[in-house]
């Protein structure tokens, strides 16, 4: 399928512009800076938001520019305390990041023009509510702000919009923690304290930043506290097993094969089908509101050409799947909270085959399971709950309060509570192996 194309953005400060090759700052150099109110649908609050243009690293090692927010509270705490959020926003379209509708730039309700999609589009292809996912997280953060808490948001898939590419969102979270540590307003210094936090595709940010952190940014992690994470993507074959042929989420799919396409600028072109051609191009700037509950009954078979029905059959797909896979991936130095749905039913996704099973719609519960038995075996306190009756949707209403807690409680010096060895039996993790078409 090639690369899908990207829109610039049009406000500039998301480019950088300097004469220096990006390659000639280190990561987390501050390339541009600005303050503005914070926005609340689109409406400015008392709050201050300095936004940072910074210097960090892409999915293919490359030096790239991406843009983190950082949110003062009212009265902070002292010393400064961080809690960095990573948005759950899911997007294959930049304008839809946390930092445009921090700005007040969300598109909360729009139209593309039909000509800028293929004939037969569905109609709510041409519908824009990417912005409303990112506002809706608005109501996390002022009970964090209200308790003194700075709350850093980064971009978490860069300016190209590198959905499902977790080490990406990892380097360019840990980044945007150097970024706002390196600017003096935001009151953060070497020593500050930070909890990480995230739900979905904030919680494959989350993990990514805490597995990449003793490597690429041992600074960092030595000021981590903890993860406090919920709706984890663990091995995306799986949860593409998972949620194939799904009501509510059979759409994450196609968005999935765009989005490491795109990341690993990699040509899926040669295994698609007509009708996949057109389903990926219908998805190549969508939000998760443009995927979600829209393509009931999409399988992965039908995008692709008969003799790749097996997704293992794709040397490029079982390689970078394998890559994104957190079962195989180094492990972090950091206790977590891990929160997973188990009743995906509720969402329309039916129980997967063995070795799959169940989930909360998108997300596999069993794979869930095994990463935290894997911390737990290196010796991490997890404390990992597991909402029997819930899906992916209402259990992260649920996740919050206990993530927030947690969180305080790391903060507060206390020990870290662990459910080592009483997690349910999970999944294997094992790498994927590649098939014979």
């Amino acid at each position: 399928m090639g690369l899908p194309a990207v829109a610039q953005a049009a406000d500039s400060f998301y480019r950088y512009h300097g004469a220096a090759p990006l390659s000639s700052y280190e990561p987390g150099a501050v390339l541009n800076t600005r303050t503005l109110p914070y926005h609340v649908l689109n409406i400015p609050t008392p709050v201050t938001a300095v936004q940072i243009l910074y210097r960090s690293t892409d999915a293919m090692g490359d030096p790239t520019a991406n843009v983190t927010t950082v949110l003062l509270p009212p009265a902070p705490t002292s010393p400064v305390k961080v809690i960095s959020f990573q948005s759950f926003y899911d997007s294959l379209n930049p304008e839809d990041s946390p930092s445009r509708v921090i700005a007040g730039d969300a598109q909360l309700l729009g139209f593309t023009p039909l000509t800028e999609k293929i004939q037969d589009s569905h109609l709510l292809d041409h519908v824009r509510t990417g912005g409303v996912v990112g506002s809706s997280e608005n109501a996390f953060f002022g009970p964090l702000l209200l308790a003194g808490y700075t709350v850093v948001l980064p971009d978490t898939e860069g300016q190209n919009a590198h959905f499902a590419a977790g080490p990406e969102y990892g380097m360019l979270t840990l980044d945007s923690l150097r970024a706002a540590r390196n600017v003096a307003s935001t009151g953060i210094t070497d020593t500050t304290q930070i909890g990480l936090m995230g739900y979905s595709g904030g919680s494959i940010a989350s993990n990514w930043a805490a597995i990449k952190a003793p490597a690429y940014a041992p600074d960092i992690n030595k000021n981590l506290v903890g993860v406090a994470e919920g709706g984890v993507l663990v091995d995306p074959i799986h949860n593409l097993t998972y949620a194939n042929g799904s009501i509510g989420w059979a759409g994450i799919v196609g968005m999935a094969i765009v989005g490491i396409a795109r990341s690993y600028d990699i040509d899926f072109d040669k295994y698609l089908s007509d009708f996949g051609k057109q389903t990926v191009a219908r998805l190549r700037d969508a939000s998760i509101s443009n995927a979600f509950l829209q393509y009931p009954g999409l399988t992965f078979q039908q995008m692709v050409k008969p003799q790749y029905a097996d997704p293992a059959s794709i040397p490029e797909l079982v390689e970078y799947a394998n890559k994104l896979n957190m079962g195989t991936a180094p492990i972090p130095t950091v206790p977590f909270f891990i929160a997973q749905g188990a009743n995906g039913v509720l969402e329309g996704t039916r129980p997967g085959p063995p070795g799959i099973g169940r989930g909360d719609g998108i997300m596999v519960t069993g794979d869930v399971r095994a990463l935290a038995a894997r911390y737990c075996a290196a010796g991490l306190n997890v404390q990992y709950d597991e909402y029997e009756a819930l899906s992916h949707v209402p259990s992260a209403l649920v996740w919050y309060p206990g993530a927030v807690q947690w969180l305080l409680d790391r903060f507060a010096g206390r020990p870290a509570p662990s459910d080592c060895g009483h997690i349910p039996a999970g999944n294997s993790l094992a790498p994927q192996q590649l098939v014979a078409n």
